[in-house]
């Protein structure tokens, strides 16, 4: 089929471009898109050059598949341009997931919600896809009535701007900065923009976009976003409040049978997820498991992924292979 990969230039681009040829996604025609500045410039894909064309050129091509990271503006721009001319899109900016029309997915979690209508399908946020594949399958065995999150997440969660800012820092170079402060032997709590109800945006993605993923508004997420100096990899500490009690092995068998999540948790041997392992990894991994002692049927996690691939790319590149293994690709039957 002809796919689009739009965005490609940029660093979640560059990994979707890795995650198709990895899992040989069916492609008989790739058309790698990116802004007017980037045309004409060369991308590898499987060995093979390709140049980079236009969002007006793509669209005139009308590819079957769009896979977006691109920014919100321009995928409220493009996306419906695409989608008149058949074209069914995976967007992974912020502009489309609150949205009532438009699915939110995370493909282990509601796949099962997207048909062939579905023209503009929305990717979750990074740090909701990690903290949804292990709340989901908590929330079906206890239900949740109260998840509060602190994150600590990559600066390549910013985009290559804020990777070089760090590197730079760490060399002791002045040059231009992604943030208002150092990020190097600092943490920031700040990611994304602020709100008027003191929020940022991203703690209120977190807030918002697990209860529309798995259909439920009965539980209640609070967030607090912190950036601190890694390359990659987002960590959660998660404190879950559950309408009924649970046991301990219980919850490490059941997370441990989840489709893909990994636990690991064996504080004798210092086993616990750390960014540095989940490095190009697919997988969630969740460990320091261990009870609320403060309160009754509440318990503490530790979950890590890489923001890259899980929180962005692999995701995207999982919902489009469900599209194709239900032919819901306008028909395509591969």
């Amino acid at each position: 089929m002809k796919v689009a990969v739009v965005g490609a230039t940029g660093m979640v681009g560059e990994v979707m471009l890795n995650v198709l040829a990895e899992r040989n996604f069916p492609i008989s025609e790739l058309l790698v898109v990116a802004s007017e500045r980037s045309k004409g410039k060369t991308l590898m894909y499987k060995g093979e050059p390709h140049t980079v064309i236009t969002l007006e050129e793509a669209v005139a091509a009308k590819p079957d598949l769009a896979i977006f990271s691109a920014g919100g503006e321009t995928s409220l721009q493009w996306a419906p341009r695409f989608a008149e001319v058949g074209t069914t899109v995976v967007d992974n900016s912020s502009a489309w997931r609150m949205d009532p029309a438009i699915k939110l997915v995370v493909p282990e979690i509601n796949a099962h919600v997207l048909s062939e209508k579905d023209k503009i399908i929305a990717n979750p946020n990074c740090s909701t896809i990690q903290l949804v594949m292990v709340l989901a399958p908590l929330h079906k065995a206890y239900r949740m009535k109260r998840v509060v999150v602190s994150t600590y997440q990559s600066v390549s969660g910013t985009g290559v701007k804020a990777v070089q800012q760090m590197e730079n820092e760490m060399a002791g170079i002045r040059a231009e900065m992604a943030y208002p402060y150092a990020i190097h032997r600092n943490a920031l709590p700040h990611c994304d923009v602020f709100l008027d109800n003191g929020y940022t945006k991203e703690e209120m993605k977190l807030a918002r976009e697990p209860r529309k993923i798995l259909g439920d508004d009965s539980f209640a997420v609070t967030a607090t976003a912190v950036r601190i100096p890694t390359s990659g990899g987002h960590s959660e500490s998660v404190n879950v409040t559950f309408e009924r009690d649970f046991d301990l092995r219980e919850v490490r068998t059941l997370l441990s049978e989840t489709p893909g999540v990994v636990v690991q948790d064996n504080p004798d041997t210092n086993t616990y997820p750390m960014p540095l392992y989940a490095h190009n990894k697919d997988e969630v991994f969740v460990g320091r498991i261990r009870r609320d002692e403060t309160l009754p049927n509440s318990l503490n996690m530790w979950i890590v992924a890489d923001n890259l691939r899980k929180g962005a790319a692999t995701n995207a590149i999982q919902i489009a292979e469900y599209l194709v293994s239900k032919n819901l690709l306008a028909g395509k039957v591969v």
